[in-house]
C-alpha cells in the first residue's frame, strides 16, 4: 500500500471521534459519486442503497442542480444570509408553494430551522408547547426523531437515550401501530389511556409520530391508525406532528407520506433531502394558527441554506412540477417488493416492511443482517441495517436510480445473502 494511503486510512483513527458510525462497517475512503453511484480512492465503485440515509433522494451530483449552484457561486450569490431576505429564499419559496404546498391545499408556513432534522423537531416540539399551554408529548415505540435532549426524549432507542447522560423528560411513549402480536389496536388503547381520567397520561400538547419509522425497521402505519391518531390529537385538544425527515421528499412514492391518508398534519418536520443535493436544511411546516414563535424565538446562524434554497428550488421543479417522476417512483417501488420477496423467501421466518422506495426485509436477527449487509459491500453495494436490534436489511436507494442499476444491486444483494446463508458457520435466523 502507498505511503500515502496509509496515511490517509490511519488519520481517521488517530484523529476522529470514536463517535463515527457508519465508516466503521464501510471503511473504504470514498472520492466521487454520480447519481447511484460512489467511487473510492482505489477505483472501485459501489452502487449506493443508502443515499445519505435518504439525504441523497435524487442521487449523487445531478447535474442540473449541480449547474445551477456553479452559477450561483460563479456570480458572486449571497452564501449565507442568516434570516434576510434574498432572491434565492423567494425563489424557493415560491416554487414550494406552487408545486408542493398549493397542489396538496396545504396552507402551513414555512420555517427554517437549523440544519439538522433534530432542531426542526426541537422547534415542533417548543411551538406545540408553546400553543397549547402543556408539557407532555406523546410519541411512539421505536420512535427516532434525533439526538438532541429534546429530539431525544421522543426517541426511543435505548442506546441513544443512554448517550443523554441525564433524565429525558415530557414524553409519554405509547404503542405503535402493530407493535403488540396479534389484533391488538393501539389507536384504541390510546384512546382509552386518553380517555380515562385515571389513565394516567397528561394531557398532551401534541402527538409525534412517523408514518413509517425509518431507524425504528421500517415499520410503516396504515393509513386507517394514521387516521385515528390524527382524530384523537384533534379530540385531546393536541397538535398533530408528523416527522417527514426520512419518509418525505418522495420517499414512500409522494412528495408527503402522508398526502394519501387522508390527513394534515399541524406541522410537518422536513429535512434531509429537502435540498436534493445532500446539503444540510431543516425546515417545518406550520399552519398559520400555530405559528406562535416571537422574532428570533427558535433562532440558529445556519436558518435555511442559500445554496441549499438553489438547489431544491431545481429539485421541486424538475422532479414534482407534473406527476411523471411519481408515476415512476410506483414502478420502482413494486420493483423494490419483488426483489426483496426474493431476499425475504431465502431466509426462514424472514418477511417484508416499508412502503414505497423505503422498504426492507426483517431478517430477524441483527448479526444476519449485518453479515449480509457487510458481504454485500464488499461486493461493491452499500446498504445499512435498521430496527430495534439492527434485524432489518433497508433499501433506501436514490429514488432517481435507473432499473437496470436497482437490478444489479438487488443482484448482488441476493449473491450476498447466498454466500452467508450457505456458509458453514452460517448465521441462523429466528
Amino acid at each position: 500500500m502507498p505511503k500515502d494511503m496509509t496515511h490517509v486510512d490511519s488519520i481517521f483513527e488517530r484523529r476522529e471521534s470514536a463517535a463515527r458510525s457508519y465508516c466503521r462497517g464501510m471503511p473504504a475512503t470514498f472520492t466521487t459519486a454520480s447519481g447511484s453511484e460512489i467511487t473510492d480512492d482505489t477505483g472501485k465503485t459501489y452502487i449506493d442503497f443508502l443515499a445519505g440515509c435518504s439525504s441523497l433522494n435524487y442521487g449523487h451530483n445531478d447535474p442540473d442542480m449541480k449547474a445551477a449552484l456553479i452559477e450561483h457561486i460563479s456570480n458572486d450569490g449571497i452564501a449565507h444570509g442568516l434570516d434576510l431576505h434574498t432572491n434565492t429564499k423567494a425563489a424557493f419559496l415560491e416554487s414550494f408553494e406552487e408545486h408542493i404546498l398549493e397542489p396538496r391545499n396545504m396552507d402551513h408556513r414555512v420555517m427554517f430551522t437549523g440544519p439538522t432534522g433534530a432542531n426542526a423537531v426541537e422547534a415542533a416540539m417548543k411551538i406545540a408547547r408553546k400553543v397549547t399551554g402543556r408539557t407532555n408529548i406523546i410519541a411512539f415505540t421505536n420512535g427516532f426523531h434525533g439526538v438532541t435532549s429534546g429530539a431525544l426524549s421522543a426517541t426511543g432507542n435505548s442506546y441513544h437515550r443512554g448517550g443523554a447522560g441525564m433524565p429525558l423528560n415530557g414524553v409519554t411513549r405509547m404503542p405503535f401501530d402493530g407493535f403488540f402480536p396479534g389484533e391488538t389496536d393501539t389507536a384504541d388503547f390510546l384512546d382509552a389511556m386518553l380517555t380515562d381520567k385515571s389513565g394516567g397520561i397528561d394531557a398532551p400538547a401534541a402527538i409525534l409520530l412517523e408514518t413509517v419509522q425509518g431507524e425504528g425497521g421500517l415499520n410503516a402505519a396504515s393509513p386507517e391508525w394514521i387516521k385515528r391518531i390524527a382524530k384523537l390529537a384533534k379530540d385531546h385538544g393536541a397538535l398533530l406532528i408528523i416527522d417527514d425527515i426520512q419518509a418525505g421528499c418522495g420517499r414512500c412514492g409522494t412528495f408527503f407520506s402522508f398526502e394519501t391518508m387522508g390527513v394534515t398534519p399541524d406541522i410537518v418536520t422536513l429535512a434531509k433531502s429537502v435540498s436534493g443535493f445532500g446539503l444540510p436544511m431543516a425546515m417545518l411546516l406550520v399552519r398559520p394558527e400555530f405559528d406562535v414563535f416571537g422574532p428570533a424565538e427558535h433562532n440558529g446562524t445556519f436558518r435555511g441554506n442559500t445554496h441549499a434554497f438553489i438547489t431544491a428550488k431545481v429539485a421541486i421543479e424538475k422532479f414534482w412540477a407534473d406527476d411523471t417522476f411519481q408515476k415512476d417512483l410506483s414502478d420502482k417501488a413494486l420493483m423494490i417488493t419483488t426483489k426483496l420477496a426474493d431476499l425475504a423467501a431465502m431466509v426462514p421466518g424472514a418477511y417484508l416492511k416499508g412502503r414505497g422506495l423505503m422498504q426492507g426485509v426483517d431478517v430477524g436477527l441483527g448479526d444476519l443482517a449485518g453479515e449480509i449487509c457487510a458481504h454485500a459491500y464488499d461486493k461493491g453495494l452499500i446498504i445499512e441495517t435498521s430496527g430495534s436490534e439492527d434485524q432489518v436489511i433497508k433499501v433506501l436507494a436514490p429514488l432517481t436510480t435507473p432499473k437496470a442499476t436497482l437490478r444489479k444491486g438487488f443482484n448482488i444483494l441476493l449473491d450476498a445473502a447466498n454466500d452467508v446463508l450457505s456458509a458453514p458457520n452460517k448465521i441462523a435466523a429466528e
